[in-house]
């Protein structure tokens, strides 16, 4: 019987996904789940909604237990196989509002703000001493256990915890799994029932700008085709005046025309990674390209007002059921209790894997799975231009965990003018003193620096 730990269990719905899949598969029915979380109402409500998916669809044959706030964290941790980690540190009020707001009055506009960009690098700033305190801890309490990373920003936390601690890792994205089925969906191609069932993909880079290198279709090559409709709906979708005639993958396909292949995560994402899109400038291109500035702080607003409808959805629904998400988690776990092989697109630190990237990024390539853990596979030189643009934010990631585990002020500089849109809008001294503002705002959510 494995036991999984659950960091960040209030994250209700995503539990749901990761921990009800884990309810799905055989060898892991007999789970020990401990949910730790340091909110008590949200720890109690995701609890009940798994009590109900155990009873549904397990028989009652896991067992759940709760963990509240630090002092109990060590015990959540105790004895684990597995640990997964959803945490958002400093949530979104006043964390997320001040990574936006700060900026803002800079002149420096985000989108999304969770992956890198300014906004990105502090929430790693946040996020990664809490993470160095689960390392400590699993080290003394389940140091053979697998550190199962879902919170962004991928690449620095599962770096920082890589090089900070001696757990095992991998960091894990939900945008891999769909990135060449976003891609047809976007262009409208082979929608039809059973169409796609030969569609294959082979994506290598980093996490959310891993590359499309192979997109085929029982052993055909759809790259050409999808590049000729690519570029004809975009000059359409650039001309049009209205938004609603726009699509919201622009940025990606402009991306694929102008470099060679499609990236993984949205537009919106990539948008800020990047100093060509949002820009004062050229204020223009956020309407043509249709980019959403302000996005996550929109999506958390309308989040926390949905949540009392989802929550008598998912909390309050006796009949509550699940069938298994697309999410890698349990088939992680379940191939390393098995050893029945599993595969999956995980971040991992740069063993040759990516021969034109460092050693010491964290990158996303294909993994094999099985009793010895999550091993990546060699995928070798990217194209060029490819290992360029990932370069372009590998040096925010790096500056930004040497930052984190020396808590030295001038590597948070040095991340911040690194960055490719913080670098492209604003001046040396600019970044400077909004990068001491987020600190002083940030106030105790993050450690002191020298």
């Amino acid at each position: 019987m494995a036991k999984i730990a659950f960091m960040g269990a209030g994250s209700t719905v995503f539990a749901k996904n990761v921990l009800g899949d884990v309810m799905c598969r055989e060898p892991l029915k007999d789970s020990e789940i401990a949910l730790y979380d340091i909110d008590e109402t949200r720890l109690k409500q995701s609890e009940l909604m798994l009590r109900t998916l155990n009873k549904n669809i397990n028989g009652n044959r896991a067992t759940i237990k709760t963990y509240l706030g630090v002092p109990n964290r060590k015990k959540a941790l105790k004895g684990a196989a597995f640990v997964v980690n959803a945490i958002q540190v400093g949530g979104y009020d006043p964390a997320t509002i001040t990574d936006f707001e700060v900026p803002k009055r800079f002149g420096l506009r985000q989108t999304i703000a969770d992956t890198l960009g300014i906004g990105g690098v502090f929430r790693a700033l946040r996020t990664i001493p809490v993470m160095m305190d689960f390392g400590a801890e699993m080290e003394k309490v389940c140091p053979d256990a697998w550190l199962l990373n879902y919170t962004n920003p991928m690449s620095m936390l599962t770096g920082a915890m890589l090089r900070g601690t001696g757990v095992k890792t991998v960091g894990l994205c939900h945008s891999v799994q769909c990135c060449a089925t976003s891609l047809l969906d976007t262009l409208d191609l082979y929608k039809g029932e059973g169409e796609r069932a030969g569609l294959r993909q082979k994506v290598a880079g980093i996490n959310h700008m891993g590359w499309l290198l192979e997109i085929t279709l029982n052993g055909r090559d759809l790259y050409p085709e999808i590049k000729a409709l690519a570029s004809e709906k975009l000059d359409a979708w650039r001309k049009a005046k209205d938004k609603k005639e726009k699509s919201g993958n622009m940025v990606r396909l402009e991306i694929m025309r102008k470099f060679g292949y499609y990236v993984t995560e949205s537009s919106e994402h990539n948008a800020e990674y990047m100093p060509y899109w949002i820009k004062k400038s050229y204020p223009k291109l956020v309407a043509e390209y249709n980019i959403p500035l302000d996005e996550y702080p929109r999506r958390c607003v309308n989040q926390i007002a949905g949540w009392k409808r989802q929550y008598k959805e998912i909390c309050e629904n006796p009949s509550l059921s699940h069938t298994r998400s697309h999410e890698y988690g349990s088939g992680i776990m379940e191939a390393i209790v098995t050893d029945v092989p599993f595969q999956i697109g995980g971040n991992v630190l740069n063993h040759g894997f990516i021969t034109n990237l460092p050693a010491d990024a964290v990158v996303e390539v294909p993994c094999l799975v099985d009793s010895n853990g999550v091993q990546g596979t060699y995928v070798g030189a990217l194209p060029v231009q490819c290992a360029a643009l990932n370069m372009t934010n590998i040096n925010v990631h790096l500056a930004a965990i040497e930052a984190a585990l020396t808590r030295k002020r001038e590597h948070v500089y040095h991340a911040a003018m690194l960055d490719p849109h913080t670098s492209a809008e604003l001046s040396l001294d600019d970044i400077v003193a909004m990068c001491d503002a987020l600190i002083e705002e940030h106030g105790d959510l993050l450690p002191k620096y020298k």
